[in-house]
């Protein structure tokens, strides 16, 4: 009898411990699945579409003041917020350096343009003349945080195996590593460079494909990424790094006809309705002047009809490529409407620095007998007004039209005025809290993207990569500027610099120092107060010492904190030597110019006597 209930208490107790098995494995997968369930029931990481414009101005988007149509860019600000207090950097490859490491361009390699480095600055750290390996960048982050990385469009910042996108961070990409170059094959400016380089997914394109247009063929391939990887679960971003409308201006023919005549009437009158459907539409305030324009500009009222119809012409080029390369921004957009990504994806959309006014091709031709002279005669020689556009032509619209894209600044790119360095901002997307289609003053730069995206990304920025230290980040999050929480990332007291081609810049509020060559600027310190005079129309350095030394101070401690070289050689020096004096810009003079014919009254009209 006992040996059978010993067997019984044996029996239960295996029942039991079974049975604690089952549970404590039940509660065991119950845990396991705890986390599975709330990562699927919180919200999805959105989508980032970063979309870049070369050399896209300041008024170049209808909803920022321009008669071009751009409805697709244009709903983006409506379903977002239009910023008009963004800054990049007068020149592209430090800004395009600044935007995907979030360093200062003086440290992350880009110190100047590899195209213009200075002899005091060659092997110097910081200007490399290609992003450098002391900084980490966007994509590599966010693709270690989950994201998918993809590339279309312009790179210009290395061409070494070590240097291309893929090698930065990319997942997949379609580049260009050049500067500029043709639209329409791999045709490149210089005898020395006489090939443009492209990228495919981190090798190096011995051809370009069938059909290829620069626009269009980087939004074939954004797409063709995007849809590799749909249904996967991950989140992408997008750096779509648009070639347009950089020159020269190459575009289909039936994008060259839809502004037939219309610049005509000259840039003082666009650039006069610019500002006024500016103050309208509230980019600028009402009061807004324009700044001068530049001193060796002739009014184009004293223009003969033929020479007002060539430069016209040449306008009408480049609002040809912006609305094209707004048709491409909407087959992206409608796209993504389509598979359903739309209204989680993030639109960060900007110019990288001022318009371009000057004669980059001229510069880089040079004089007769010289190779690249030679290289320009053969390989861009369509130059008939009716074969602008087609491959082999190369058409810029000059200084006169730069100063109308950036309306109503001072300058253009490669210079430190605001026409050089501020640009038009369109955000919108999930991250967006801000009432749609609003405006807004706050001070911002295009260092401040990186920590933003790392922030809506739920990531963050390392101290040390590989057992290196890292540059500290140089900009602010835009995140409770975003969300309706503060007005701007920057207090009064923060700051901005810049320096390129020994022009140099500090903003801090509504105060601005600038040092730019001869003759644009005075070779010399000068002061401005932005809020009064966003044109930069008076100087106010002599009325304001304790400010101007002020600010001084700021420009030596950027100096010291960035490494900053100035350049024994600049492209702007012999600039003095080759433009007219400078002279004030005051309409109507001189009389001479446009006085009119004198009509004598009709009653007192008379034959000669004989």
């Amino acid at each position: 009898m006992e040996t059978v209930l010993h067997s019984m208490l044996a029996i239960a107790g295996k029942l039991k411990t079974g049975l604690l098995a089952i549970a404590l494995g039940f509660f065991g997968i119950a845990a396991l699945a705890a986390p599975v369930i709330a990562a699927t029931d919180a919200p999805r990481r959105p989508n980032i579409v970063i979309i870049l414009g070369d050399d896209m101005g300041f008024s170049d988007m209808g909803s920022f003041g321009s008669e071009i149509k751009t409805p697709n860019l244009d709903s983006l600000a409506g379903d977002g917020v239009r910023f008009t207090n963004f800054y990049t950097h007068a020149s592209c490859s430090p800004t395009r350096s600044t935007l995907l490491s979030g360093v200062d361009s003086h440290l992350n390699g880009l110190g100047n343009m590899d195209e213009w480095s200075a002899p005091n600055q060659w092997g110097v750290d910081g200007y490399e003349g290609y992003l450098n390996d002391r900084v980490v960048t966007l994509p590599q982050l966010l693709k270690e945080s989950g994201y998918h990385t993809y590339m279309v469009g312009k790179w210009h910042m290395g061409k070494t195996p070590a240097q291309i996108p893929s090698a930065r961070g990319f997942e997949r990409d379609f580049s260009l590593l050049d500067g500029a170059g043709s639209y329409w094959d791999m045709t490149n400016l210089t005898a020395a460079t006489p090939r443009s380089v492209f990228t495919e997914d981190g090798r190096y394109l011995t051809h370009l494909p069938d059909g290829y247009y620069a626009t269009k063929t980087y939004t074939d391939k954004l797409i063709e990424f995007i849809d590799g990887n749909r249904g996967d679960g991950k989140p992408f971003f997008a750096y779509v790094s648009h070639q347009a409308p950089h020159d020269p201006y190459h575009l289909p023919r039936d994008w060259r006809t839809r502004h037939v005549g219309e610049y005509d009437k000259g840039w003082d009158a666009v650039r006069q309705e610019r500002l006024k459907r500016q103050i309208e539409l509230g980019i600028v305030p009402p009061g807004t002047q324009l700044a001068e324009r530049m001193w060796f500009l002739p009014d184009p009222i004293v223009l003969a009809p033929a020479a007002r119809a060539i430069f016209g012409k040449k306008m009408e080029l480049y609002a040809g490529m912006m609305e094209n390369l707004d048709f491409h921004v909407g087959r992206l957009i409608d796209h993504l409407k389509k598979i359903g990504e739309y209204e989680n994806t993030i639109f960060i959309v900007f110019g990288d620095n001022g318009a371009e006014g000057n004669d980059l091709f001229a510069q880089i031709a040079g004089t007769p007998g010289t190779r690249d002279f030679l290289f320009a005669a053969i390989n861009w020689s369509q130059t008939h007004p009716n074969a602008w556009g087609d491959p082999g032509s190369y058409v810029a619209y000059g200084p006169a039209w730069a100063q109308v894209s950036m309306t109503p600044f001072s300058q253009y790119k490669g210079w430190l005025a605001e026409g050089g360095i501020r640009n038009a901002l369109i955000v919108s997307g999930p991250a967006v809290k801000r009432p749609k289609g609003s405006i807004n003053q706050g001070l911002m730069h295009v260092a401040d993207i990186m920590p933003t995206l790392l922030e809506i990304a739920g990531t963050s920025y390392p101290k040390t990569r590989e057992g290196r230290e890292v540059p500290a980040l140089m900009g602010t999050t835009w995140g409770r500027v975003l969300a309706g929480e503060a007005e701007s990332p920057r207090t009064e007291q923060d700051y901005l610099a810049w320096e390129i081609f020994g022009n140099r810049a500090v903003r801090q509020g509504e105060w601005k120092l600038r040092w730019e060559y001869e003759p644009f600027g005075k070779g010399a310190w000068e002061l401005f107060n932005l809020a009064a005079d966003p044109a930069e129309r008076k100087d106010l350095a002599a009325e304001h010492p304790d400010k101007l030394q002020a600010l001084i101070a700021l420009w030596d401690s950027y100096v010291r904190t960035n490494n900053v070289v100035l350049p024994s050689r600049s492209l702007f020096e012999t600039l003095k030597d080759k433009l007219p004096w400078r002279v004030p810009d005051d309409p109507g003079y001189p009389p001479l110019l446009y006085k009119r014919q004198f009509i004598a009254p009709k009653d007192m009209l008379a034959d000669p006597k004989p």
